[in-house]
């Protein structure tokens, strides 16, 4: 393996996590780089002038349809029609054609067009249906939500009563729109959390860190119940995805913490606890069934990880720190359904969350470590691209280097890489010596026994061990006497008057 002696690391300026259109707040990948609400404005655009070109296209060929019927019916059947009769039946057409094109471009032709494909995904649905123990924990867990929702928003009064409404309004709504597309309704939950919140702070006043609280509670109590339609649908392709980046971190397996320059040592007990925590964190976030729930395990994954490298550095963690570690987990966790997750969170996730505060911070650098796992190359990790296929196939593994063959400068890294290298073939040579004495000790201790059995054995033969009769049992003190019987009774106690 060729390690050049200059290591870059991996390094994300703070303004490129930002929205590329400078509104100041984060920006995400699926959004290409924008935040939310730039994102939206920059979809409704892009939607209209689509709808508008739709237009001005069926409008042209409506009239060049009209042209060619007009001169073919003026040249083959004018004779035949009467004029009156002629602009009645053209008439008629041309209202038949613009009502046909108006039906194509409405929300309910959509609707009718995805019937059918609506049918066949409710087939697949029912054939891949969960078993009851999956039902019965969702509905226990849809249940218990609902309770609490009930509860929190007794506290608010009247708004809360609003926001019951206007909740069970929406999830009805809903119900009749699952034969959109998932950004459709991305799209609608998105314009729902905004006009929620507009509605509490212009209409009822709320202070807004009460506002902040209840869009959390309405978040968990929709997406819970939501969670089943919109998380991974068929329709998408968020399943194939998944298993491109699984397959994609399985097969980097060999990429150890210093080739990305983590500044992380698992050799510390402190630390390797909060690796493992972190792992546990991030791999938690799939169980989790609302955007908020699973940015928090983000957020703890996060914070894991940044203590794991102050404790090593004994100082505070620098960004430039943190995403080297965060990639460095997610290949070692290699998480479930990680874009699910991700587009998941992205599509219905309160925006204000991904925008600002910590848990946008954590969730950006989490999708830029998918992103950088997804293209990450030869040159990502200072190898050369013979050595990267040969890794990368399985044909070999990274080696050690030798202690004495590092340049000045080579990263400290590096150098505890390849002297823990050295420390586990001394165990690994150490273990093999143990084994061998071992054996060795086993075969000695066989053959002292069988050496014991012979020595035995020839002493048994020497001297035969012979087994006399058994000798005349001794006459008890009080039992009859024979030869004696003419001996004087025995005295009897009397008893003397005094």
């Amino acid at each position: 393996m060729n390690l050049k002696s200059e290591r870059r690391g991996i390094h994300v300026d703070q303004s490129e996590l930002l929205c590329k259109k400078g509104c100041g707040y984060y920006g995400n990948p699926a959004w290409q780089g924008f935040c939310s609400k730039c994102w939206r404005e920059e979809y409704h655009k892009a939607r209209q002038k689509q709808i508008q070109e739709d237009w001005e296209l069926a409008e042209r060929l409506q009239r060049e349809e009209e042209e060619a019927y007009a001169s073919s019916q003026s040249t083959q059947g004018a004779q035949s029609l009467t004029f009156s009769k002629f602009e009645e039946k053209k008439t008629n057409e041309k209202t038949r054609k613009v009502t046909t094109v108006k039906k194509f471009f409405t929300a309910s032709s959509r609707a009718g067009a995805k019937k059918a494909l609506a049918g066949k995904l409710k087939e697949i649905q029912e054939a891949k249906a969960p078993s009851p123990s999956i039902h019965r924990q969702a509905s226990i867990e849809t249940d218990r939500v609902s309770k609490e929702f009930i509860e929190f928003i007794r506290a608010y009064q009247k708004p809360g009563q609003d926001i019951y409404k206007q909740c069970k309004l929406f999830l009805d709504t809903m119900s009749h729109k699952r034969d959109l597309s998932i950004e459709e309704q991305s799209e609608c939950a998105q314009d729902f959390y905004q006009n929620v919140a507009d509605r509490l702070q212009t209409r009822w006043k709320v202070p807004p860190e009460k506002v902040e609280k209840a869009m959390d509670e309405v978040e968990k109590y929709i997406m819970t119940r939501q969670y089943k339609y919109v998380f991974c649908p068929e329709t998408t392709d968020d399943e194939k995805k998944d298993l491109a980046v699984q397959k994609r971190i399985r097969a980097l397996h060999w990429v150890t913490p210093q080739m990305l320059c983590v500044p992380v040592s698992e050799e510390i007990p402190e630390v390797s606890d909060m690796v493992v925590k972190a792992i546990t964190d991030i791999i938690e976030m799939d169980s989790k069934r609302v955007p908020r729930d699973k940015l928090a395990c983000i957020t703890k994954c996060s914070k894991h990880i940044f203590n794991a490298i102050k404790i090593t550095k004994n100082e505070p963690a620098s960004a430039d720190d943190f995403l080297p570690t965060l990639i460095y987990i997610v290949l070692k966790g290699n998480p479930p359904r990680l874009q699910s997750n991700i587009q998941y969170i992205t599509r219905f996730c309160n925006p204000s969350r991904l925008m600002t505060g910590e848990d946008g911070y954590y969730f950006t650098n989490l999708c830029c470590a998918v992103a950088f796992i997804e293209k990450l190359d030869a040159q990502s990790l200072n190898l050369s691209q013979e050595d990267f296929d040969r890794f990368m196939t399985g044909q070999t593994s990274p080696k050690k280097q030798e202690s004495d063959s590092f340049s000045p400068d080579v990263c400290l890294g590096v150098k505890q890489m390849c002297k823990s290298l050295d420390l586990l073939s001394q165990l690994n040579e150490r273990q093999e010596r143990i084994v061998s004495e071992a054996k060795k000790l086993e075969k000695d201790l066989i053959d002292w026994t069988d050496g014991i059995t012979k020595e035995v054995e020839d002493i048994v033969e020497k001297y035969p061990l012979e087994i006399k009769p058994k000798s005349q049992a001794l006459a008890a003190i009080d039992s009859e006497n024979v030869e004696n019987d003419k001996l004087p009774p025995p005295l009897q106690p009397q008893v003397y008057a005094g």
